[in-house]
């Protein structure tokens, strides 16, 4: 009884603070400006944090670190990725050219800003679309990740506890905007960075040092029961502390989805992008930089290190590795790792870290769906701006997180890592190659880039549904179709994930059907470009 009064005041505590954030980003929003963009003058340590929290979820901690007590420290060479390219590429590059070009366009949403740079309507709705069908998938892993945690730690039911992360998050984002979730986003990620540090801190300590346990986890390739080595290295896998047999299906998971789904999709994530809209100069962006970069190789680093880790700790305990423990489900690891070997008071504080990882990513995407839905289909379709749009946002933002929770509960066991991989190579596949030209690119042309996004959407949409194994099997439509789970079956095109054979494809694209068509305008770009 005193436990569950010590964990009621925490999140009483929690609650009170998001809602008072909330309300403050309430009161500050009085435009659709503001609503969309935050009025374009948000703290750089706000965007910071907003993005980091944004990136980072559930998915990343619960989805995968569990992925890493499967796979390894391998899975380490994303968090590389995450700080290269999602960070230092992302912020100087990316970020930089958008934040200017999307003020020149007047631009509110990363639909709208590829849309006003090709001056197609299409691009617009069409790319709106992308997102609002696709992204509750996301949205599903994130609330999984949630709920799966509250499930293992407090014995609260995973359809309640899915139902009411779902109805709390979608308050705050209807009602406060951008402002209310990158506000709210800056609270959480401070939570979640010291939620981390001291998970990190703390397993090393239990496992009696740096070197002590990396050797440990070195040498349990040794003394894990034979049928798990046995079955492992048949697909690939070399150690824990060691990178998959080049070319196995362990690899190309583990390289192909893993690391490189996450690691340059992140470039092409609309609620990422968005934000680069919301700084009022390049200044605000550089130092942004820094603190990303701190968060990130914190959040993913730790998640991926507790992960691998936990294997070592379950087998001196309790003579099995994490996978075992969690029966056969990855997504359970980190939540029996908190509960087996940390003490009451930090799983309640941890439950706190992770509501905020939840909240603060849940909440851009059901932004971003709703704005797709307001901004980037009914006012292009319909020609109707104002407070109607906002209104209609507002309306897929509760739409969104209904098909979040009805996702959450009918997807599989071990969804949540490779959901979010799914939807990062999605949008890299649709957006990456158009967002890329539209930046770095004046000769590219609306026929080229319109191309590029439907071939590239169509070209991941099939391999996702008919060669990619994990969704194809999960998804059952090959199935239904040929009889059989693939349609290619020998290695390793189905663990080839469809980043590799998509965008790719869709950069060609784009480039010859660019080359073939009449340039753009000079005086259309000219304004674009002016100041970039």
């Amino acid at each position: 009884m005193e436990n569950i009064f010590i964990l009621s005041i925490i999140v009483l505590i929690y609650l009170l603070l998001v809602g008072y954030v909330g309300y403050v980003a309430w009161k500050r929003t009085k435009s659709a400006d503001d609503y969309m963009v935050a009025g374009r003058k948000t703290h750089p340590f706000i965007m910071a944090l907003s993005y980091g929290a944004t990136f980072i979820s559930t998915s990343a901690i619960v989805g995968f670190g569990g992925t890493a007590g499967v796979y390894g420290m391998g899975l380490l060479w994303l968090t590389v990725l995450n700080i290269f390219v999602g960070i230092f590429i992302a912020f100087v590059l990316f970020g930089k050219r958008t934040r200017k070009i999307g003020h020149n366009l007047g631009a509110l949403t990363f639909p709208e800003f590829l849309s006003r740079r090709f001056n197609s309507k299409f691009i617009q709705y069409f790319s709106g679309a992308v997102i609002f069908l696709g992204m509750p998938l996301y949205a599903s892993v994130v609330l999984i990740g949630m709920a799966r945690f509250v499930e293992t730690t407090l014995q609260i039911d995973y359809t309640i506890a899915l139902i009411a992360m779902a109805v709390i998050v979608a308050v705050y984002v209807i009602f406060g905007g951008i402002r209310g979730v990158m506000y709210t986003d800056a609270l959480q990620g401070t939570i979640m960075f010291v939620g981390v540090v001291i998970l990190l801190g703390s397993i090393y300590w239990i496992l009696g040092g740096i070197t002590e346990a990396h050797q440990a986890l070195s040498n349990l390739i040794n003394v894990v029961p034979a049928e798990s080595t046995v079955k492992a290295a048949a697909t690939g896998f070399t150690g824990w502390t060691s990178m998959p047999a080049l070319g196995s299906p362990f690899w190309w998971t583990l390289v192909s989805t893993l690391i490189l789904g996450v690691g340059i999709g992140v470039l092409s994530q609309p609620q990422l992008a968005v934000r680069f809209m919301t700084v009022k100069s390049n200044r605000e962006l550089n130092r942004a930089v820094l603190i990303g970069g701190i968060f990130i190789f914190m959040m993913t680093g730790t998640a991926f290190v507790v992960g691998a880790l936990s294997n070592v700790y379950f087998f001196d305990t309790v003579g099995k590795i994490a996978i075992q423990v969690a029966g056969g489900n990855a997504d359970k690891i980190i939540p029996a790792f908190i509960s087996a070997a940390m003490p009451l008071w930090f799983a309640y504080l941890f439950m706190i870290t992770l509501l905020s990882a939840a909240m603060s990513t849940l909440s851009a995407q059901f932004h971003v769906q709703g704005t797709a839905l307001g901004r980037d289909i009914y006012e292009t379709v319909t020609g109707t701006k104002g407070k109607s749009s906002v209104m209609v946002a507002r309306i897929g933002i509760v739409v969104a997180v209904l098909i979040a929770v009805i996702l959450g509960l009918v997807l599989p066991a071990n969804i949540i890592a490779v959901g979010t991989a799914i939807w990062f190579s999605i949008t890299a596949a649709a957006f990456l190659s158009m967002y890329a030209f539209a930046l770095f690119w004046k000769r590219s042309t609306k026929e080229g880039v319109i191309s590029g996004l439907i071939i590239g959407t169509i070209i991941s949409v099939f391999w996702l549904v008919f060669e990619y194994k994990k969704s194809a099997t999960a998804l059952g439509i090959c199935k239904a179709l040929t009889g059989a789970d693939v349609l290619i079956a020998s290695n390793p095109w189905p663990t080839v994930d469809s980043i590799v054979i998509a965008l790719p494809i869709a950069f060609v694209i784009t480039v010859i059907v660019s080359l073939l068509t009449k340039p753009p305008e000079k005086e259309h770009l000219d304004k674009i470009f002016k100041g970039v």
